[in-house]
């Protein structure tokens, strides 16, 4: 790493933010594997090397490999250093007809789903906006997380209108598919109408679910799909893990 590099990454290193140094600097070694700054060996940076880059001791460096460890990203191999383990991202693409098996293709070889909770409630304002419907509305939310090959990849929560679907909940529980769930309550085809994204760090609930160490990103994605009239059908709110998934917009 050059001494621009160095300097910029010691700059990032807040030392008054509240945010402990270790868990920002999970953050900076995280995002330089994904961005492939070590790939040339195939291995972090000895401790003494990034305490020096970071300006930090060397326990610190130690808190922020350990839980890119438990993260699975790297693996300490005795005599070597910390190996990379893996750093690829799953790409996945957002367009008019966005399916979440359907888009991860065979980027993995196996997709998981799993319902956490469902309810029926009245719908916020915001969720009765996104779904066109008078306040109040009853509308049924799903609480789920998916994966691949046992990688947990996002969790959403996402609310659908309770009179059309009434059954949402048990058809997701028991084909574990959006897609299917609506198939079985009438609504062959559907598309995506709209997707905003931002990033931020990852709260508690979502340390939990997705198996992300302190300081973790998550993408955060809220979207509307509607069926081929132009009614809304589904509004969602997904958090993905970022450095395990990347978007790709298609057009």
């Amino acid at each position: 790493m050059t001494s621009v590099k160095k300097m910029v990454a010691r700059k990032t290193i807040e030392r008054r933010t509240g945010v402990a140094l270790w868990r920002q600097i999970t953050d900076r070694i995280r995002l330089a594997i994904g961005n492939g700054e070590y790939d040339a060996t195939g291995m972090v940076p000895p401790e003494t090397a990034l305490a020096r880059e970071f300006g930090v001791n060397r326990h610190t460096v130690r808190s922020a490999l350990a839980a890119l460890a438990e993260e699975g990203l790297v693996r300490a191999v005795q005599g070597r250093g910390t190996l990379i383990e893996r750093k690829d991202r799953v790409i996945y693409p957002i367009s008019r007809r966005t399916r979440f098996s359907a888009g991860l293709g065979r980027q993995v070889k196996e997709i998981g789903s799993s319902l956490l909770g469902h309810s029926k409630v009245q719908a916020s304002g915001e969720v009765a906006a996104a779904l066109a419907l008078p306040p109040g509305s009853l509308v049924v939310e799903l609480q789920t997380v998916s994966s691949g090959d046992g990688r947990p990849l996002s969790a959403t929560v996402a609310y659908f209108p309770a009179e059309r679907f009434p059954e949402m909940a048990q058809q997701y529980a028991r084909l574990g598919s959006v897609t299917k769930a609506f198939a079985a309550q009438g609504l062959d085809d559907y598309v995506r109408v709209s997707t905003e994204i931002v990033a931020r760090h990852a709260g508690a609930a979502e340390l939990e679910l997705l198996k992300l160490s302190p300081g973790a990103i998550v993408l955060e994605a809220l979207s509307v799909n509607a069926d081929l009239d132009g009614r809304p059908v589904e509004y969602s709110r997904t958090r993905f893990a970022a450095d395990r998934m990347k978007f790709r917009i298609e057009t």
